[in-house]
């Protein structure tokens, strides 16, 4: 039977109120006393929900989140189950700190915030490599699947500095691709259908063996018809859908040699056409972005290790329009990195080489630039103490030296009571286009420096984390584009260093697991502000709402997961003028997800966004999707 597009989409309705309604009846089923106990899982057969995970991004060797200073997230494989095709600006738009707004659908152009920092003052890391566009300091991750990813880690501040070096003066996000754990060998087969003709399917396969190799390979593709991108009166209003595709492939190889010595690697591609609004019909966007890893790793006694790693990663975006342009990133990174157990704590130590490229039609006189640099640390994780010091050297070849630092530490007050502070010294390198972009390049362009306070209290139990966290941070230097005008016409501009910001705010989050429920929800107050010049209390800076929220609840049960959750984002502004024109009005999105396992292999998952319809937008001029979903099925063969 063939169905004209308008059926295609109330069959499509159909089928994702239908999925929603199976996991409503086998949740009320599941929930009703059995009147035997032959029915009754025992606690071994439950999902567990681990509030107090193992990180390594925090502090570059694996420590529990307990005893990690800095505010620190991670999103696991479970909780990425909610986000079936859709990308990892989706997941973390969501997450505690973050803001973001969107020109359109999910892939279109796109920016995030995190605790009042820009996406390019946020450190982005694939396995370990960082990933973004030379050009403008950000990651697309508005093109990286969910379903390749198999957990992120979030680290908050400028504690990633001393670190990781620039670019991490607001934080570090670090993807980790699928493979790096295979328990055992299954082959698996996905395909979903969404609103506005949205189509994926893939296919992925898991080989481990008793001689300690595992290999993990998965592909997949997604399409849309997307939506109208612009609103009618916005510059390359244009009246049609604003398509994208996208093709993605993921591999990861590990080898244990024996009990010292693991090697592997892992790759991660995305290669994808995105169409937009420009004034021309038939403008589109191809895209490629990914990473590749291979490293060595040596545990040379318990508890200490020797990593040398080589990673790749390219962001290259050809556009088709009448104002076409090329910028092709290419990062080459090269790291030795130990950590070695003390009779009290461990050590962290490590060296490395970058070495950044840009080829564009858009800038002439663009030169390459390496950073070398070195870096020691020391961590501390006791059942009365936690303190972690970070000290690391950058040798810049366009901007010098750079040193950052950082100092922290916590005191239990009692087995589930701690209580914690912390300062760190933060920079930001100017990105190409920082440098190059307008009429006259800027070379002289000084790194973006910050100073960054932050104190916590937390209380753990078995049943949940609760969290509230301070921070207060003075940013100098802030790099601005500034236009030169004769009278009303534009004859030119740069980017300089104008401007400086005080970003101060306060974060609670809190989970809970009960028996088969799990809730609780984050809450951010900020105040992030231009303090430029003789005034200490300027405009706001754009896209930081004072107040976002997001409450949840799930249950989940051996062959059922369900979510239901609710966010509201604050006013904000658009732009540093703070004109009424530029005011994004607040809005609350409902959304509900569940994942149903059908039989031992087949397992069925279903998505529903904004269930109110919500009318909103992020960007003035830039439509957003009102109600929509998205359901797939995957059938695994162990």
């Amino acid at each position: 039977m063939l169905l004209s597009r308008s059926s295609s989409s109330i069959y499509l309705r159909y089928c994702m109120l239908s999925a929603l309604g199976v996991f409503a009846v086998n949740g009320a089923m599941a929930a009703t006393p059995a009147n035997t106990d032959s029915n009754v899982a025992s606690d071994d057969e439950l999902p567990q929900v681990e509030l107090d995970k193992i990180v390594v991004t925090a502090t570059r060797t694996p420590t529990r989140t307990s005893n990690v200073i800095a505010q620190t997230r991670v999103v696991d494989s479970e909780e990425l189950k909610y986000y079936q095709g859709q990308t990892a600006i989706d997941v973390l738009k969501r997450q505690p700190g973050f803001s973001y707004y969107s020109n359109g659908g999910m892939d279109k152009k796109s920016n995030f915030y995190m605790r009042g920092y820009d996406g390019k003052q946020i450190l982005v890391l694939i396995d370990g490599i960082r990933y973004s566009s030379l050009n403008d300091g950000s990651a697309t991750l508005n093109l990286l699947p969910a379903d390749q990813i198999d957990r992120i880690e979030i680290l908050y501040g400028a504690s990633g500095s001393s670190i990781y070096g620039a670019d991490a003066m607001g934080g570090v996000i670090q993807i980790f691709t699928k493979g790096a754990k295979v328990d055992r060998s299954n082959f698996s087969v996905t395909a979903g259908v969404g609103s506005n003709d949205q189509y994926l399917y893939g296919a992925g396969a898991q080989f481990s063996n008793a001689t300690g190799t595992s290999l993990s390979i998965s592909a997949s593709h997604n399409e849309t018809n997307g939506i109208n991108a612009t609103k009618p009166g916005t510059y390359g209003y244009n009246k049609d859908d604003d398509g994208f595709d996208s093709d993605n492939v993921s591999l990861a190889l590990t080898q244990r040699i024996n009990d010292k010595w693991l090697a592997g690697t892992s790759a991660l591609y995305s290669k994808s056409t995105s169409e937009f609004d420009s004034g021309v019909q038939d403008a589109y966007s191809d895209q490629e972005n990914g990473s590749a890893q291979a490293f060595l790793d040596w545990r040379y006694l318990p508890g200490s290790s020797l990593k040398l790693q080589y990673g790749h990663s390219i962001d290259k975006i050809d556009t088709s329009s009448e104002n076409s342009s090329v910028y092709d990133s290419k990062q080459d990174q090269v790291s030795l990195v130990g950590q070695h157990k003390l009779p009290i704590g461990q050590s962290v130590y490590g060296i490395e080489h970058l070495k950044q490229s840009l080829n564009s039609t858009v800038y002439e006189d663009v030169n390459d630039r390496d950073v070398t640099s070195a870096f020691l640390g020391y961590v501390l994780a006791s059942n009365q103490f936690d303190a972690q010091v970070n000290l690391r050297f950058d040798d810049n070849s366009q901007y010098g030296n750079e040193t950052t630092y950082n100092l922290g530490g916590a005191y239990h007050i009692n087995p589930n009571l701690r209580a914690g502070a912390s300062y760190a010294k933060g920079f930001r390198a100017p990105s190409f286009y920082d440098i190059y972009s307008g009429t006259e390049s800027n070379v002289n362009l000084n790194p973006e420096t910050s100073d960054n306070y932050e104190a916590f209290i937390e209380y753990d139990t078995a049943l949940q984390s609760t969290r509230v966290t301070g921070y207060h941070n003075t940013v100098d230097n802030l790099i601005n584009f500034v236009a030169r005008y004769n009278g009303n016409q534009y004859i030119g501009g740069n980017s300089q260093n104008v401007a400086e910001a005080k970003i101060k705010g306060i974060s609670l989050t809190s989970d809970w697991v009960l028996n088969d429920y799990i809730f609780g929800g984050s809450y951010d107050y900020q105040k992030a502000k231009d303090s430029s010049g003789d005034n200490d209390d300027g405009n706001f800076l754009p896209i930081r709402p004072k107040n976002k929220g997001l409450v949840y609840v799930g249950y989940r049960l051996p062959s059922l997961d369900i979510r239901a959750e609710y966010q509201y984002v604050d006013d904000y502004y658009y732009s540093i003028s703070n004109a009424d024109s530029q005011l994004v009005e607040n809005y609350g999105l409902l959304n509900i997800s569940g994942n149903y396992q059908l039989n031992p292999n087949l397992t069925m998952t279903a998505r529903l966004n904004n269930i109110t319809n919500k009318k909103y937008v992020t960007a003035p001029g830039y439509n957003t999707e009102g109600t929509n979903f998205f359901t797939s099925l995957t059938y695994n063969w162990f």
